[in-house]
This record gives structure tokens, C-alpha cells and sequence, in this order.
């Protein structure tokens, strides 16, 4: 698809401040990628008050008006029974054929909850997964599942590690990804079984995957794998130490430099090398976590988000439709057989 052709739909009163920083971020977008259009939904009043300060969207834009949003506090058995909100709206648009994608900085509960019933699973995934992209020392990575199930059986990894493989080939043009399972060591027998039945089913010659064995947590950052796997529970767990630490760094560095005269002045010499490591942990250059696994593209921008980190979730949704992500996850499944792969796999392990 190309982007000429290529509709995403904006839940435009998602985040911390919606919807100023949610069409700003779209303006941003579109000035790197002025093919796109966009069907915003949300209150219309307060959307067009926003767009009247960027001009270069009219005419690329269509908003719908919505007597409701989707708050932060809300529970997801509520919202998934409330078609009037931005966020179901916009997530229907994608299952109507209206939109390719669709994205939003609200409840992230939500989403998951409304995206998983109005677009369904893709057949043969069991569940899906929450993924996003993460820098290393060399480059970057990919990881999940992040927080959309907390326990997982070993054919549920073993999906991930198929949905991730196809992600990384995506988002981060690598032929063939280096596929690893986050573990609590490199030998073959730790951990727990699901993580043993798992890398059985990943070394399955049906999969064909570049499957690497087993990673810890302190090894992710140095560029030994593209796609790490883990459940839900621990994913988010790592991914949650891995930004605390980052922004550990970044505050004794920034101490550092304001305990002395000398410091200030030595920064002088690094501004070059100060910026690029700024650059490399910017929080909004990676943002725009997805739900992969489902029949269309739900992205999910940090609540938080300025208006640039939305514009970087909005580029990446355009990026994932034009190289066909969903439809490679259902061509890779259609001729694999995971629940007879798995049952191979537990008597191999057992």
C-alpha cells in the first residue's frame, strides 16, 4: 500500500493533554509524511480550535464529532460497552475498512480491551501481545509481550517470538532478526517450563526463526538480540527497570555537570557526543507501543506523550501498514501448526 492511499484514524482525545498535543503531533507527522490523511475523532469544538493553528491539515483531516473520551481512571469492562467514546470510534474505523490504523495516547487497558473485541484475533494466535521498540548499545531491539498477558503457556511465547521475528523485519529492516527468550540464565534447563517448552517449539525447523537461546535482563541493552521475548508480567517489569535506569543516567549526569566549574567547562568538549546520547535515550523517539496479533493495527502513544512522541507513534502505525505487518503474521501462520508443534515440544521437554 502506498502512502497515498493510507487512512489512520486518531483518537484525539486520548493523553494528558488532548487534544492540543495529539493535532500538533499529527501536524508534525504530516509535514514528514504529507501523503497521509487522518479521521479524528473526538470532541469537534476543541479539534478544530487546535487545527486552526496548523493550516497544512485542512483537507487531509475529517473529524467526527464524539459526545464522549475514554478517561484514565476508567475500568476496560466499561468502556468496551461504550460504542459513543473517541476511542471506540476510532478503533472501529479500522474494522469497517475506513482507516489502516489506528492510534491513541488514552487508557491503555482500554484500548487493549476495545481493540481485542472489535478487531479480533488473528486466527491461529492465541493471544496477542503488547510490542514496542527499545535502543541498545548498537542500535535497536524489539520487545514483548509488555503487560497484555501476565501468565503465558509455552505456545503463547512461541507466538510472540513469530509476531516479534516479523516486527523486527518491519520497523527495524533486518532480514533476519536474532530471536531471544528473557530468562533468569543462559543454561538450558533454568527457568521456568513454559520458557523450556517454548524455545523447543522456536527451534521447530517448521519456524525457521534465527532463534539465539536465552537472554538475561542485563544482557538486552548489549546488542545480542533483535526480539526479546518474555510474558507480560516480567516484560513489563524489565522495560519499566530498563527507562528507570536511563533516566538514573541522565540525572547524575546532569548533577555531575552542576557539581563544579570544571565540569560545566569539560561539557563544552562533549556537546557533540552529549547530544547524540541525549538523542539515544529520548523517550518520544521510541514511542508508540502496538498490540500485534490483531486483525489491524491498534497503537497505543504514551499518555504523556509531547507532541513530537506522538508524531514518532502516528509515523511508526504509517511505517507497519505500508509493509503490511498484519497480513505477514497471517501468511507466516497459515501453513504452521503450533498447537502440534507444542505438543512435540512438551513430550521433548517431559
Amino acid at each position: 500500500m502506498s502512502n497515498k492511499n493510507l487512512v489512520i484514524s486518531i483518537d484525539a482525545m486520548g493523553g494528558d493533554n488532548s487534544p492540543r498535543v495529539v493535532i500538533e503531533g499529527l501536524a508534525l507527522a504530516h509535514k514528514r509524511n504529507p501523503d497521509i490523511r487522518f479521521l479524528i475523532y473526538g470532541d469537534e469544538a476543541k479539534v478544530k480550535a487546535e487545527m486552526a493553528k496548523f493550516p497544512s491539515l485542512e483537507g487531509i483531516c475529517e473529524v467526527f464529532h464524539t459526545q464522549e473520551a475514554v478517561k484514565n481512571e476508567d475500568k476496560p469492562s466499561h468502556v468496551i460497552r461504550n460504542r459513543a467514546t473517541s476511542m471506540y470510534q476510532a478503533i472501529e474505523a479500522v474494522k469497517q475498512g475506513k482507516a489502516q490504523a489506528v492510534v491513541s495516547a488514552g487508557n491503555t487497558g482500554a484500548l487493549m480491551a476495545i481493540s481485542k473485541m472489535v478487531l479480533k484475533t488473528i486466527q491461529k494466535i492465541h493471544r496477542p501481545a503488547i510490542i514496542t521498540i527499545m535502543p541498545h548499545e548498537a542500535g535497536r531491539y524489539v520487545m514483548l509481550d509488555l503487560g497484555a498477558n501476565t501468565e503465558c503457556d509455552g505456545i503463547n511465547l512461541a507466538e510472540f517470538a513469530i509476531m516479534g521475528n516479523i516486527y523486527a523485519k518491519c520497523a527495524l529492516n533486518i532480514d533476519r532478526p536474532r530471536v531471544a527468550l528473557m530468562n533468569i540464565g543462559a543454561e538450558e534447563m533454568k527457568g521456568k517450563e513454559e520458557i523450556h517448552v517454548a524455545a523447543h517449539i522456536i527451534k521447530s525447523t517448521h519456524l525457521n526463526l534465527n532463534f539465539i537461546g536465552y537472554i538475561e535482563p542485563h544482557e538486552i541493552p548489549r546488542n545480542k538480540a533483535d526480539v526479546i521475548v518474555a510474558d507480560g508480567f516480567s516484560g513489563n517489569i524489565a522495560l519499566k527497570s530498563v527507562e528507570g535506569t536511563c533516566h538514573l543516567i541522565t540525572r547524575l549526569v546532569k548533577n555531575s555537570i552542576k557539581s563544579s566549574i570544571m565540569a560545566k567547562i569539560g561539557l563544552l568538549f562533549m556537546l557533540g557526543a552529549a547530544k547524540k546520547l541525549k538523542k539515544t535515550f529520548d523517550p518520544r523517539l521510541y514511542n508508540g507501543a502496538m498490540l500485534v496479533g490483531l486483525n489491524g493495527l491498534s497503537v497505543k502513544s504514551h499518555g504523556g506523550a509531547d507532541a513530537l512522541g506522538f508524531s514518532v507513534a502516528v509515523e511508526n502505525a504509517a511505517k507497519l501498514v505500508a509493509r503490511d505487518l498484519v497480513g505477514s503474521i497471517r501468511r507466516e501462520l497459515e501453513n504452521v501448526d503450533l498447537d502440534e508443534i507444542s505438543q512435540e515440544a512438551y513430550y521433548d521437554v517431559y
